[in-house]
């Protein structure tokens, strides 16, 4: 089983686990990506104790940790201060551009004299409202930023049933995605000339990311995936780019895998980053108003601005 598809049934399992599916719709689901019967049973048991997290509430006692560019820290919004907010989001429009088997569909934002340009990688949902928000927000930060859908091919995100995203995306692969972010990279650099390139993703987009970061693109400058996950051992040779890696504290699937990311990026000389966010668990983002989820946006705003610029 390729780590696309282990990531987005362990997903399915979670659902699950967390009562938003029944078994039988957990297990049609896993269905359609290609699980048997007896390995998709065995995934629900292995997440029946492991529940996603959705706490957003910081851990007010938890001190803020100063990370090195190789430390697992665990952060919180320090007592007195306050991460820096947001600027006005840019409205993003639906654009069209050419992909490497056909048109791909996305969300984009121009920033007003771009300081960098990003792509945007969507969850295990598709490309929904949130994560065209995050292209407003990143736009009107300074970086014109382009949300690919990885459901292009299916006639986009908005024609495939929910219960069959997750197939879809299974049915689709990482050789694929990778090809169709290799176009999104192309079509940010037509539009913003001479730009430096970002990466970042979340959950599912997270290890989309990730898995982006060892292909080697030499015009990615800096990614950084949110709450995704690595295969153990994970080969980071050919990468170039910055990496800043989110994770919540409570996220325990997710941060089963961060060890070997770590160990991975030390064995490069890329500027890299892992960091914790204290009381959080796995999508912590989704509530951008909480004090952890403006803490690690405000991390990516200098990340980018350190490597982007």
């Amino acid at each position: 089983m390729d780590h696309f598809k282990e990531y987005l049934a362990a997903e399915v399992a979670l659902d699950h686990a967390d009562g938003q599916l029944t078994r039988r719709e957990a297990l049609r689901r896993m269905g359609m990506m290609g699980i048997s019967l007896t390995a998709a049973s065995a995934i629900l048991a292995a997440c029946g104790n492991d529940k996603k997290t959705e706490s957003t509430s910081p851990d007010p006692v938890a001190p803020l940790v100063q990370t090195t560019t190789t430390a697992v820290a665990l952060v919180t919004v320090p007592s007195g201060g306050a991460p820096r907010a947001a600027t006005t989001p840019v409205p993003s429009q639906e654009i069209t551009y050419p992909g490497p088997n056909s048109t791909l569909m996305g969300a984009y934002a121009a920033a007003a004299g771009a300081k960098g340009a990003v792509v945007v990688i969507h969850q295990n949902q598709g490309l929904v409202d949130n994560i065209r928000a995050v292209v407003s927000r990143l736009a009107g930060d300074g970086y014109s930023a382009l949300a690919v859908d990885l459901l292009s091919e299916e006639g986009g995100t908005a024609k495939v049933p929910t219960a069959e995203v997750s197939a879809a995306l299974t049915n689709a692969g990482p050789s694929r995605m990778r090809d169709d972010i290799v176009a999104s990279i192309d079509e940010l650099l037509k539009r913003n000339a001479g730009a430096k390139i970002g990466l970042i993703g979340f959950c599912f987009g997270g290890t989309v990311a990730w898995d982006f970061v060892t292909v080697g693109d030499a015009r990615l400058a800096a990614a950084s995936p949110f709450y995704g996950t690595v295969p153990d051992p994970v080969n980071f040779a050919k990468n170039k780019a910055a990496v800043l890696g989110v994770y919540g504290e409570t996220d325990s699937r997710v941060n089963a895998t961060r060890e070997a990311a770590k160990t991975g990026l030390d064995k490069t000389s890329v500027p890299h980053e892992l960091k914790t966010y204290a009381g959080v668990g796995h999508g912590f983002y989704t509530q951008v108003d909480t004090d952890q989820s403006k803490l690690a946006y405000s991390d990516v705003l200098t990340w980018f601005g350190r490597y982007l610029k």
